[in-house]
């Protein structure tokens, strides 16, 4: 049965026909659920999480109404306005009231011309918000067969679809995603906690890791593309002149007096980005102290945040002493071990 729409649902399929200004754009973006970066494994790896090989690409948000599809990138601008044999996409396949949406969250895959759903938010106007990753998975997968929208491209339907194999994180399923074959480019592995709600925004139940493996990028580079050889960040200036990053609420890592300010000519709003000697990082219960941070310049536009606290920590970690797949392997090992055991306990 249709529950009552979710106001958030609505929201997002209305503003993805019309953003306007840097405001509108902005809370377009938080409502996209970002991953935590792994800098340790979670308990109960094996148990309570699905992996997937995250393809390399365009992550955004997709919205097919009124015989239309829109993608938008986590920035609000438009990626592409087209014809989908997704519901409602095109003006052949209208069904139902044509206000009824749907909303995909997907990687845009460039070599292939593929969009590789990684979530569904919304299906034929309902709501997939208040459902676990589990059952949304398990949804995206059923519904996306009974329509053509995995079809090579045609007249009405300008783009392919594909899911995004989803595995338990066993070691089996590790190792599906890590070393298999995939149709994309792969960037990294995608961890969603399987009893996870829907939750916009970055959140630790949803995780991403990569290696030099499975990821082409896995050290930031510079503008020139080369990897610095000090670690950068990129921070956000806010009023009091205080540099921040993406989190909600944000993390402080440091700050710019007013004077520098104004005699470099910054506003609040604008992301920074800096180099951190190694020195000047202390770990302290996890979170990351920066003792000394060196503006390296301004961001252009197209980028709309700053960097996460644990994408901070992540990059730190990969220059010093990343988390490995054996990580990875003996947790989800020891997990196997707990769950085997505490089946051994109730069959006594």
């Amino acid at each position: 049965g249709e529950r009552g729409h979710d106001p958030t649902v609505a929201d997002v399929a209305s503003a993805a026909a019309k953003l306007r200004g840097p405001d509108q754009r902005r809370w377009f973006a938080r409502q996209i659920m970002l991953p935590e970066w792994m800098v340790d494994a979670p308990p109960h790896l094996a148990r309570d999480w699905h992996v997937s090989a995250r393809p390399a690409g365009k992550r955004c948000m997709v919205v097919s109404s009124n015989g239309i599809t829109i993608s938008r990138l986590r920035n609000g601008t438009i990626l592409h306005r087209f014809p989908s044999a997704l519901p409602n996409g095109s003006k052949k396949g209208l069904s139902g009231p044509a206000s009824s949406y749907s909303i995909l969250d997907c990687i845009f895959h460039e070599p292939d011309e593929t969009y590789y759903i990684v979530d569904m938010i919304c299906w034929r106007g309902y709501s997939l918000y208040d459902c676990t990753a589990e059952f949304r998975f398990f949804w995206v997968n059923s519904k996306l067969t009974e329509t053509s929208a995995g079809d090579p491209p045609s007249t009405y339907h300008r783009y392919r679809f594909s899911v995004v194999p989803m595995y338990e994180s066993t070691l089996e399923g590790l190792q599906a995603a890590y070393s298999g074959s995939t149709p994309y480019v792969k960037d990294g592995l995608l961890f969603y906690n399987k009893h996870a709600h829907f939750q916009a925004g970055i959140t630790p139940l949803t995780l991403v890791w990569k290696d030099n493996t499975c990821s082409q990028y896995l050290i930031d580079t510079d503008s020139e593309g080369q990897v610095p050889t000090e670690q950068h960040v990129v921070l956000e200036l806010q009023e009091d002149g205080k540099l921040v990053t993406s989190d909600d609420p944000p993390i402080a890592f440091g700050s710019l007096d007013n004077e520098f300010i104004q005699k470099s000519n910054l506003r609040p709003g604008n992301l920074l980005r800096f180099s951190v000697r190694d020195e000047s990082v202390k770990l302290v219960d996890g979170k990351m102290e920066i003792g000394q941070l060196q503006l390296a310049g301004k961001l252009n536009r197209s980028r709309t945040f700053a960097d996460s606290h644990s994408k901070v920590l992540f990059q730190y970690a990969a220059r010093h002493a990343p988390l490995r797949i054996e990580d990875l392997v003996a947790a989800v090992q020891s997990n196997s071990m707990e769950i085997e055991s505490t089946d051994v306990e109730m069959q006594g």
